[in-house]
């Protein structure tokens, strides 16, 4: 059976999308539905072709592509499609944990064996046991637990945190995705070389959006008809849509187009209502990757500074759902580093936060290995035009 690439005006997409609510709530022994895939470009089609033939296979899959080109969408038509679809598919984002909550998360625990352990618990590879496990941001993990994951790939052996029980074993097919090149990441250390040979049996790039502009109409019409089908949008606008290059891929159209459709005041939605960004002439906003994400983190430092967001409320959030960076995480606390004179509790004052988060500002940074070094600013001149020697000290945030 085929992929059937849908346009959100056919007469079956209401109870498609249905379908795809049940997929996330469904029990073993009920077949999943493969999410509709929104589009008809060629780079789209090959995508789908390659995905069917992998799916009829029980082998490893690593999905490659930049943030927000719906690489997860992928690995839940990848498990729908296989012989395991009757079985339980399990997502873990694995950039979302420490490491100890990691481990735990994969592999579970026995009651007693950490602080805040208070009942047995059963990890996600035992849960997903006759099914598909999705490991999302894999590129995320430590090497100590790229090294437990690998142990388990060879032999299929669950060992729950704390227990002393044999170990379990389970049968798991594994999907893993990330967005960073885990070939240049196996030339610097930070990847295990036989872990990438283990997760990357078939591999599967998903193209971003600028390069299938084709699929962007289709996407516009689907956004439209989930979240209010009672407005449509001018020609003119589609245009437009169609010019811009989607830095954040459709994800980032998605958000564009829900935030459209809730602000206008018709039922029309036209030039006027674009964000500057897209509206603008073509090519004035073709930034550079590195400058792009560095215009991200000075916009929410500066955001910080003034008040006009907060960082538990609003930086933390939009780490985990992935609209920021590791990167944009330590450019942010850079900057402020360097307006204190690597002061980390100003940090706390500059950025508006109580002053008894310092430990959880730290627990947070270290977890997700974003802590700055604060000594290189200790004496460099910052833009108050003090030197950082001569600022207030504090202790070493280890202490």
């Amino acid at each position: 059976m085929r992929a059937e690439l849908q346009d959100p005006s056919s007469p079956t997409w209401a109870a498609q999308r249905e379908e795809l609510r049940l997929l996330h709530t469904k029990a073993p022994g009920q077949a999943a539905v493969a999410p509709t895939i929104v589009g008809t470009s060629s780079a789209l089609k090959g995508l789908v072709e390659v995905a069917e033939r992998v799916a009829r296979r029980n082998a490893k899959v690593l999905i490659t592509g930049e943030s927000g080109v719906g690489k997860d969408v992928i690995a839940r038509f990848i498990h729908a499609r296989s012989p395991r679809a009757d079985q339980r598919f399990v997502a873990l984002n694995c950039a979302a944990f420490s490491e100890t909550l990691l481990e735990s998360e994969l592999f579970g625990h026995v009651k007693g064996s950490f602080t805040g352990a208070y009942r047995d618990k059963i990890g996600k590879l035992q849960q997903a046991h006759r099914g598909t496990i999705f490991l999302d941001e894999i590129a995320e993990m430590s090497v100590r637990m790229q090294a437990l994951l690998l142990r388990f790939l060879e032999n299929g052996e669950i060992q729950p945190v704390g227990s002393d029980a044999p170990p379990i074993r389970s049968d798991v097919r594994v999907l893993s995705a990330t967005n960073r090149d885990l070939t240049e990441m196996v030339a610097k250390g930070e990847f295990r070389e036989d872990l990438l040979y283990r997760i990357k049996v078939a591999h599967i790039q998903v193209p971003p959006l600028r390069d299938r502009k084709d699929d962007i109409r289709a996407l516009v019409e689907h956004t439209l008809v989930r979240c209010d089908d009672r407005v449509a949008i001018a020609e003119e606008a589609l245009v437009l849509l169609e010019s811009y290059r989607w830095p954040g891929n459709v994800r980032e159209l998605q958000n564009v187009i829900e935030q459209m459709a809730s602000m206008t005041a018709g039922d029309e939605i036209g030039i006027e209502d674009l964000p500057p960004s897209i509206a603008a002439p073509q090519g004035s906003h073709a930034y550079p990757r590195r400058e792009r994400r560095r215009r991200v983190s000075d916009e929410i430092y500066e955001a910080l500074v003034s008040g006009g967001k907060r960082f538990w409320e609003d930086v933390h959030t939009m780490f985990t759902n992935r609209d920021l960076t590791r990167a944009d995480v330590r450019q942010i606390v850079r900057r402020g580093l360097a307006m204190t004179g690597g002061n980390y509790r100003g940090v706390l004052q500059l950025f508006g936060m109580e002053s008894q988060d310092y430990k959880k500002l730290m627990n947070f940074l270290a977890a997700h290995d974003c802590v700055v070094d604060y000594r290189e600013f200790r004496e460099v001149k910052h833009d108050t035009g003090v030197r950082a020697a001569d600022a207030p000290r504090v202790t070493d945030p280890s202490a």
